[in-house]
C-alpha cells in the first residue's frame, strides 16, 4: 500500500509544547485573573486527559468552585491563555523535536500531502508554525484544528474530516501522534498511526500504544524503536514510514 499522506499532530509531536508552552500559558492566565490554580509539570499530566484548552479551563474551574463556570469566563480565560502561549512561542522557548524538520522536507520532496490534525486552536498552531517553520505553511495542504470539530480527540472526528478532505482511503495515510488519545482517534477513523513519544506520552505504559504500527522515542539520530519494526540506525526516514503500511 503506497503512502500518500502524513497527518501530523502538533502538541508533543512537532514540538514539546504541552509542558513548556501550554502549561505555562494556562498558569499565567489563571494568575492574572487571581484564580488560585497553578499546574506544575507533574500535575499538568492529569489535566491532559481533557482535550482542548477551553474544556480544560472549564473543568479546572468546576473542580475549584464546585459549580459550572459562566461560559464568558471560560472564553475570556481561554483568549488570555492563547495570547500568553503566542508570547511564549515568540520568545523562542520551544523548538521542533529532533528529526521532525527532516521528515517534513522529505515528505514534501516525495510529493506526499501533509496535513495538521490537532485539537489545538488555529491561533496556537499558527503562532507555533510561524516561529518554528517560517516557510512551513506551504508544507501542509490544510489544517484541521479544534475549531473545526465538535468532538475532540480521542473522538475520530478530526481524522475523519482530514480523510474526507484529502479524498484518500485512510489506509494510504499515516497519522503521527504522541499520545494515547491521538492514537485512539486515528485508529477509530481507520488511519494507521505511528507514535513518537513525547514527555507526557512517555509517562503512559507502553502497552497502551499496542495499536500503533510502531512506537518511537523520536525521529532524530538518537531515536529508538520501543515497539514495532526495527529502524536502521540514524534519523528516521520516509522509507521507514512507508514500510509501516
Amino acid at each position: 500500500m503506497a503512502l500518500e499522506a502524513l497527518l501530523w499532530d502538533v502538541d508533543g509531536t512537532l514540538a514539546e509544547t504541552e509542558r513548556d508552552g501550554h502549561r505555562r500559558a494556562f498558569n499565567r492566565a489563571f494568575a492574572e485573573a487571581s484564580i488560585p490554580i497553578h499546574w506544575d509539570a507533574a500535575t499538568y499530566a492529569d489535566w491532559l486527559a481533557i482535550s482542548g484548552g477551553a474544556e480544560r479551563i472549564r473543568a479546572a474551574l468546576l473542580a475549584l468552585d464546585g459549580v459550572d463556570p459562566p461560559p464568558e469566563q471560560v472564553s475570556r480565560l481561554h483568549r488570555r491563555k492563547q495570547l500568553h502561549y503566542s508570547e511564549l512561542v515568540a520568545s523562542g522557548v520551544l523548538q521542533l523535536r529532533s528529526g521532525v524538520n527532516s521528515l517534513l522536507v522529505q515528505a514534501r520532496a516525495a510529493g506526499l500531502r501533509q496535513v495538521i490534525v490537532t485539537t489545538s486552536g488555529r491561533r496556537a498552531v499558527g503562532a507555533l508554525l510561524e516561529q518554528l517553520l517560517p516557510a512551513g505553511e506551504p508544507l501542509f495542504a490544510f489544517w484541521v484544528c479544534g475549531e473545526d470539530v465538535t468532538r475532540k480527540k480521542p473522538h475520530p472526528e478530526a481524522y475523519s474530516l482530514a480523510a474526507e478532505r484529502l479524498d484518500l482511503p485512510p489506509a494510504r495515510m499515516l497519522a503521527i501522534e504522541d499520545s494515547v488519545a491521538g492514537l485512539e482517534a486515528a485508529r477509530a477513523a481507520g488511519v494507521p498511526c505511528l507514535i513518537s513519544r513525547s514527555h507526557y506520552g512517555g509517562l503512559e505504559p507502553l502497552e497502551r500504544f499496542s495499536a500503533a504500527r510502531a512506537v518511537l522515542s523520536g525521529f532524530g539520530p538518537a531515536a529508538q524503536v520501543l515497539a514495532g519494526p526495527a529502524c536502521p540506525a540514524g534519523p528516521v526516514t520516509l522509507s521507514y514510514l512507508q514500510a509501516l503500511l
